[in-house]
């Protein structure tokens, strides 16, 4: 029979809190975290860049505002489900806010540009904000209303409140950091972090 090894309970304190890390040096609940929906253009680019967001602690690739159930990539890019592409944005409030969150947004896309966003064409690319409560409606329409300052033309970003969020394929997953030489993430991805490096938006790696 095996013995049982009895470990000091410090280390078991330190070996749980390690492991229940998911990002970053701070042991943080989920409970503790807030999330944004949002869709920026290709998901890929809207990723890459919260990914590189001091308190964003995890950023998920998906879909949204559509009609039909568990939609697929192919289902979305052919325009007749009615889901944009976005990004599920788990954040710490104590580091950054709601209200920071959607003021990287603007800078993060155009959106001005009816359903395109530089060469991608189509309504899955719609600039959108998916509302999860009243609080987040309330300070979304204050900061549509701070960012029209910003742009000459008008705004075409759709708010509503979330109604079902769909996980997009693992492929899709921090699709820029596994497949930074794919000719989209050289030429688009990659230049617009460097300009939000920059400005400094985004931490640089």
């Amino acid at each position: 029979m095996k013995q049982l090894i009895k470990l000091p309970l410090a280390f078991l304190l330190i070996f749980s809190a390690v492991n229940s890390q998911q990002k970053g040096t701070k042991l943080m609940s989920k409970k503790l975290l807030e999330v944004a929906t949002l869709g920026g253009g290709c998901f890929w680019c809207v990723e890459a860049v919260f990914e590189r967001v001091e308190g964003v602690v995890d950023v998920v690739s998906g879909y949204a505002g559509g009609h039909k159930k568990d939609p697929t990539y192919n289902d979305v890019i052919k325009g007749n489900t009615g889901h944009a592409e976005v990004c599920q944005i788990s954040f710490d409030p104590s580091e950054i806010s709601y209200e920071g969150i959607l003021e990287i947004f603007w800078q993060a896309h155009d959106p001005t540009t009816l359903n395109r966003q530089g060469n991608d064409y189509g309504t899955q690319y719609r600039s959108a904000i998916y509302f999860h409560d009243k609080d987040q409606e309330k300070v979304a329409k204050s900061s549509m209303k701070e960012a029209v300052k910003n742009f000459k033309d008008p705004l075409t970003t759709e708010l509503k409140a979330l109604d079902k969020f769909y996980i997009a394929e693992v492929y899709h997953q921090d699709y820029f950091e596994n497949n930074p030489n794919v000719p989209y993430c050289t030429f688009v991805i990659a230049p617009k972090l460097n300009k939000l490096k920059k400005k400094g938006t985004i931490w640089n790696e």
